[in-house]
């Protein structure tokens, strides 16, 4: 059934912090992460895609071998105290000319720490010493691995980048997607990634660009099974717009169904914007083939899983994006109602 979350929320009865478990990449992972830092009684674990090619990101990952430390970089700013200070250092990109240029401060040093670490976990946990992050950050896989798209057309498109980049000429949409590992012939999780799900009291997934944030973190076998064995509730965080080389045309059903069909298991809960943009915003982005994501048939849907309907809108600036205070606000209360339902 719909819940409009329009009633406050104690604490749960024992007072242990809830553990929440997110699953993303990019800048949803990072707006979320944003959402619960200070929310009270709750521990956090972000579990990352490693699928990220484009950019700074994908240079270092292809000229050094390392695993792709920008959505790591993101999760690591939304969590930190500093957040405000570090943010401007970590991102600026250098301008000189030569090997530096276009990299940021962030995603050297990441690599920087990898490299002398020996592995990418140990990076990311100096790094989380750095910027004081006590919450967990955790890559969904040790392995490099490349993100591979098939078309309804029969075009095959290999890399999150170029998935991701708008293919104004096709009105072809993505039939199948899949992960290659570099070496080997099957992507395994990183081992404390299985054990935060299962020991997880709320697990959120999304919100983000489903087929190159979201989908490739279900695409390892192993976490994809997991979370179709675990007890904690799933809900799944739906965008608030369509985009036009990924989702074009997406209902929120259809959001729902490529996960449910990639973990093989129902999603228990959405999470759905309920305020319409001011229609000329809306005409802008449709211009831009993407449109606002919406229920096609409610009555349906509430058969399958629980909807909570809220505001999370944040449009100032003719930018159609998730509002990080009603996130918060909303989140909350969504996390502790699920939790005093199962104690």
């Amino acid at each position: 059934m719909t819940q409009p979350l329009n009633t406050t929320l104690s604490p749960a009865k024992n007072n242990k912090p809830l553990s929440i478990v997110t699953i993303g990449g990019g800048t949803g992972q990072f707006a979320l992460l944003s959402a619960l830092r200070d929310l009270p009684n709750i521990n956090i674990c972000a579990i990352v895609s490693m699928a990220d090619s484009g950019g700074s990101t994908g240079k270092l990952r292809d000229e050094l071998g390392i695993l792709p430390p920008g959505d790591v970089l993101k999760c690591l700013l939304a969590l930190s105290p500093q957040r405000e200070i570090m943010r401007d250092m970590l991102l600026k990109r250098f301008s000189a000319d030569g090997r530096l240029q276009g990299h940021n401060a962030g995603n050297m040093l990441l690599t920087m720490l990898s490299q002398y670490a020996g592995d990418f976990p140990s990076a990311i946990q100096a790094m989380a010493e750095m910027l004081n992050v006590t919450q967990k950050i955790l890559p969904v896989s040790t392995d490099r691995v490349t993100l591979v798209a098939d078309l309804d057309s029969g075009q095959r498109i290999f890399g999150e980048s170029a998935i991701d980049l708008p293919r104004t000429r096709t009105l072809s949409k993505i039939s199948n997607i899949y992960l290659v590992p570099h070496h080997g012939d099957s992507v395994t999780a990183y081992p404390p990634v299985l054990e935060a799900l299962k020991n997880a009291d709320v697990i959120l997934l999304g919100p983000g660009d489903l087929y190159t944030s979201l989908i490739p973190n279900l695409l390892v076998p192993e976490v994809a099974q997991t979370l179709k064995d675990v007890s904690a509730p799933l809900v799944y965080l739906c965008n608030i717009m369509t985009k036009h080389s990924e989702t074009r045309g997406f209902s929120a059903e259809d959001f729902l169904s490529a996960v449910e069909k990639t973990i093989k298991r129902k999603i228990d809960h959405l999470v759905i914007n309920n305020r319409k943009p001011e229609q000329k915003t809306l005409e802008h982005y449709l211009a831009n083939e993407s449109q606002l994501v919406s229920i096609s048939d409610r009555q349906q849907l509430e058969k399958k899983c629980q909807i909570w309907d809220v505001d999370l809108l944040d449009d100032t600036a003719g930018i159609l994006r998730h509002s990080t205070e009603k996130m918060s606000f909303n989140l909350e209360k969504v996390i502790r109602k699920l939790s005093h339902s199962r104690n």
